[in-house]
């Protein structure tokens, strides 16, 4: 149902979007949208590049790491900001 979109289809959506956000704000948004593809295809080759050079292990050192117990931040970063007084 939704794979096969037509070029009717496209004009109609390209119009829906062009009165939804004007046509001075679509160039900013293409560019921002084209910068976003730019760094996730980056980051995609960087990560592979890190993959590649790494051996290859079930488990992740990352993973081994302890998890911060997030009960007590809230209250430590209260106590912080308060002045201690003697």
């Amino acid at each position: 149902m939704f794979g096969r979109l037509g070029a009717p289809e496209i004009i109609l959506i390209l119009v829906v979007v062009l009165l939804l956000f004007g046509a001075k704000r679509l160039p900013d948004m293409a560019r921002s949208f084209g910068q976003s593809l730019r760094i996730l295809k980056s980051e995609t080759k960087a990560m592979q590049k890190d993959d590649a050079g790494e051996p290859q292990t079930s488990v992740h050192a990352a993973a081994l790491q302890p998890v911060p117990d997030s009960r007590h931040t809230a209250s430590e970063a209260a106590a912080a900001d308060t002045p201690q007084r003697h």
